[in-house]
């Protein structure tokens, strides 16, 4: 949840006065068809796929330094490659070896073009290699600075929607997932919190190395890496190994904050099914942070979160959600981001409903007083690209889910949600998706919902219906599953289908 604001329209990024270094422009006048990246049309290359990146970095935070390597593994297309195209920002390049051989290459305006001596074959396996050294810092995007950030003290990587080439070469597309092993050297005074299993950590002479690995296909957007001087906390509770960082001076207030994420945790694998990854890490910054920043595995909250009376605990439910919806069952294609901030913000009227709260009903009745006084110029299917991450999205996209909920009733919902989450698990989705699967658990037709609610501008009415707070039961499933989807067409060497959780 990069850009979710409380109330405004106007989306901003995590830190305030963040710099870039590059420009991404993004098309106002409508999505393009075809190609999956149509919203960032000059990021990632479809002629391949990445199955595995393997980061060898070392980061000196005085000079804001880092110098890195990195070894992509990958499996071209249908056509044979004359040059690789990656992204990444404004790096010094040492060398770049493909099968691991000097290979030529040009950087310029955010792109490394590789060009290996022998062109690789369609559909052959092939491995990039890229030396660098630089500062990091954001690039631009119509949103603000994005990806890797300097903080008082420390820095973490707020990668949505394209800030990942800040800090490493990739393939930077919302639908190419891929497994990672990530490894960071920093002096010893500072941890390094990666999204992922740490495998190992070792010191010598004042540093210490932290080795990671994730894995679960992740999208490049959703690989994130916190520097800081923190205290590690473990959340007691559910099966699931839940464990924070947090600056000395805030873990009282951060114990009273988070104490109930571990029944959150519990409830969501109740409704949504099994979490999808093998551990979930929680990052509270010395520094605040306009929203919490949304990562695979993990989130980063800002020191302004935690106030000890539990004041931002629906961004706690918003961010632990999005590892369902967002992460695990990631975008086909930016223009279904209401898949997933609309389904995270219903989130948290799930938590409110089920933990003593307001109703899911009363807090659809507060967002749609709210959006009936904003400007009717959203289609929620398929929003103009400056409007991905207006917070309308979110607002109408929980009221379209809370649409489908009175429409199906309580057994026919619960059972739908638990089973899109658990169908499309480490998978890709389109809003076309959506609606198919959500017909099959209706007593009649909801296609006049779903055109009202995606395809018009115009708020259709507050949903009223069988919608309340039962429990879910799970009934038998309706007949001839669809099998899961397997857009991604690619093979994986490592983290296919699934997390050691």
């Amino acid at each position: 949840m990069r850009f979710e604001t409380a109330s405004q329209g106007a989306a901003r990024p995590a830190t305030v006065g963040a710099t870039g270094t590059e420009h991404e422009s993004v098309s106002d006048q409508g999505p393009r068809t075809g190609a999956g990246e149509a919203y960032f049309a000059t990021h990632g290359d479809p002629r391949y796929r990445v199955h595995r990146y393997e980061l060898t970095l070392d980061y000196r935070p005085g000079p804001n330094r880092l110098a890195g390597s990195a070894r992509i593994g990958a499996v071209a297309g249908d056509r044979p490659l004359g040059d690789i195209v990656l992204d990444l920002a404004e790096f010094r390049i040492g060398r770049v070896l493909v099968d691991g051989h000097q290979a030529r290459y040009t950087h310029r305006a955010g792109k490394l073009r590789v060009r290996p001596g022998t062109a690789i074959r369609a559909r052959a396996a092939f491995t990039v290699e890229v030396h660098y050294v630089g500062n990091p810092k954001p690039v631009r995007s119509p949103w603000g600075g994005v990806g890797w950030e300097e903080l008082t003290d420390g820095s973490l990587v707020a990668g949505q929607p394209i800030g990942a080439p800040s800090w490493y070469p990739c393939n930077d597309r919302v639908d190419d997932k891929a497994a990672y092993q990530i490894s960071v050297t920093a002096p010893s005074m500072y941890a390094v919190v990666v999204g992922g299993r740490l495998l190992t950590r070792s010191s010598r002479g004042g540093n210490s190395t932290w080795v990671y690995e994730q894995p679960a296909p992740t999208a490049s957007y959703l690989v994130t890496v916190s520097i800081g001087r923190y205290e590690t906390v473990p959340l007691p509770g559910t099966g699931v190994p839940q464990v924070a960082h947090v600056p000395a001076r805030l873990v009282s207030r951060f114990r009273s904050d988070f104490g109930r994420q571990p029944q959150m945790m519990t409830l969501f694998e109740e409704l949504f099914g099994p979490y999808p990854f093998g551990e979930y890490t929680v990052v509270v910054t010395d520094d605040d942070l306009d929203i919490p920043i949304e990562a695979q595995g993990m989130a980063t909250f800002g020191a302004n979160h935690v106030d000890g009376a539990r004041g931002a605990e629906r961004l706690v439910a918003h961010e632990l959600a999005h590892q369902w919806f967002g992460n695990s069952v990631g975008l086909a294609d930016w223009r279904h981001i209401w898949l997933n901030e609309g389904f995270a913000r219903y989130a948290e009227w799930l938590w409110s409903e089920r933990s003593g709260g307001r109703s899911a009903a009363v807090q659809a009745a507060i967002e749609h007083t709210d959006l009936s006084g904003r400007p009717q110029d959203l289609l929620l299917g398929s929003p103009r690209p400056k409007l991905i991450f207006d917070d309308r999205i979110y607002g109408r996209g929980a009221l379209t889910v809370h649409a489908v909920r009175c429409a199906l009733g309580d057994v026919a919902f619960f059972a739908m949600l638990r089973d899109w989450a658990t169908t499309h698990r480490h998978g890709l989705v389109t809003t076309d998706d959506f609606t198919a699967h959500a017909a099959r658990y209706a007593s009649r037709p909801l296609d006049a919902l779903f055109e009202a609610w995606l395809d018009r501008e115009a708020l259709p009415p507050l949903p009223v219906g069988q919608a309340g707070s039962a429990p879910p039961v799970a009934p038998a499933a309706p007949a001839a599953p669809p099998q899961r989807r397997g857009r991604l067409g690619w093979p994986w060497t490592s983290g296919q289908g699934g997390s050691s959780g």
